[in-house]
């Protein structure tokens, strides 16, 4: 009988869970405009709220002084960014142009030595298909920069008053404290990690003298942020501009993709694991799901928010008795089995 109202409580809790989790999404999908920059925003400030809390415990600062302070060091970290991001916005559309016939051409070329192999393309479609998209996905990007500094300017409205309602005095403990240490941690590493292989793949890049080097550094620091799939998406980025600059040159096309993507496994699997220790205890099958829920529902900034969102979900849900096997379960450890056996 005990076993029956165990299975009866799990099912209403499963179902439960699941409404919740569909309504749940659903508001989130329609308030993303407003709950992106704010979720941004408590990252930002959880980052930067130890610089507060030093200039007033150990300064002895005011604390209006030392909010400002860090709000100072926020702005210029962010319009830093927002300049690199209009800065390559630029670069790629000057370019379009004159990549857009190269691409054509090679693309007339490839389809001429498909033809000697018996395999029949429209050349001549292919040509004016590559034409006509690269001027689209030129404004497509300009309007995703356009997009991005009207988020950051609302991002710097939350981080004020985050960091403004914020008391260094108050001594933080429970669920709190674990989430501010874990999440703090995963970020300040994150941003180190990808700000040193962006630097990395920037000189390479560089080095070979392609171009966009710079645009393709910037486009790496923000892609590795998306775990696992984002260091493939900036590896595999540069293969366009290379296979166009470097026609007739293939050891030049290998090289800018085999290095910077060597740095990446090295960095990725190397480096990365021994900074980020015990890490946020999230299952690589748990990662993957919540790149995709995420991804669907905010697109790719939610990409980039997964893993910190789902770590923070774990946690509480770590802390209630009832949905504490769900936690477990976002860690690999499937139920009835202990920590040694977590898959």
């Amino acid at each position: 009988m005990t076993d029956t109202q165990d299975e009866r409580t799990w099912i209403l809790t499963g179902s439960v869970m699941i409404l919740a989790v569909v309504a749940v999404g659903v508001v989130i999908i329609y308030t993303r405009s407003v709950m992106i920059p704010f979720v941004i925003a408590i990252f930002i400030a959880s980052l930067v709220s130890p610089v507060v809390d030093y200039q007033v415990l150990r300064l002895k600062l005011p604390r209006s002084v030392a909010v400002s302070v860090s709000l100072l060091i926020v702005l210029v970290v962010i319009t830093v960014l927002c300049l690199f991001v209009v800065g390559a916005a630029q670069q790629v559309v000057a370019t379009t142009g004159k990549y857009g016939d190269s691409l054509a051409n090679l693309a007339q070329r490839l389809g001429t030595t498909l033809d000697e192999w018996g395999i029949h393309l429209d050349q001549e479609k292919i040509g004016q298909d590559i034409r006509a998209k690269i001027p689209a996905a030129a404004t497509q990007i300009a309007g995703t920069t356009v997009n991005l500094l009207s988020n950051m300017f609302l991002v710097t409205i939350f981080v004020i008053f985050l960091l403004a309602g914020r008391n260094p005095h108050a001594i933080r403990s429970g669920i709190y404290a674990e989430i501010d240490q874990k999440i703090r941690g995963y970020i300040g590493s994150k941003v180190a990690i990808s700000a040193v292989t962006g630097i990395l793949v920037w000189i390479t890049l560089s080095l070979f003298g392609l171009e966009l080097a710079s645009v393709f550094a910037i486009f790496t620091f923000l892609l590795n942020f998306i775990p696992s799939i984002g260091s493939v998406i900036a590896t595999l980025l540069p293969i366009p501009i290379a296979v166009a600059q470097f026609t007739g040159q293939p050891w030049m096309v290998a090289g800018v993709i085999i290095i910077p993507g060597a740095i990446q496994i090295f960095i990725g699997n190397g480096i990365e694991p021994k900074l980020m220790g015990e890490g946020l205890q999230l299952h690589p099958v748990t990662v993957v799901l919540a790149l995709s829920f995420w991804g669907v529902l905010w697109g790719p900034i939610g990409m980039v928010l997964a893993v910190p969102i789902t770590a923070i979900i774990r946690i509480v849900l770590m802390r209630f008795e009832t949905v504490r096997p769900i936690g477990r379960l976002l860690a690999g450890e499937l139920p009835g089995k202990t920590s040694d056996d977590a898959v």
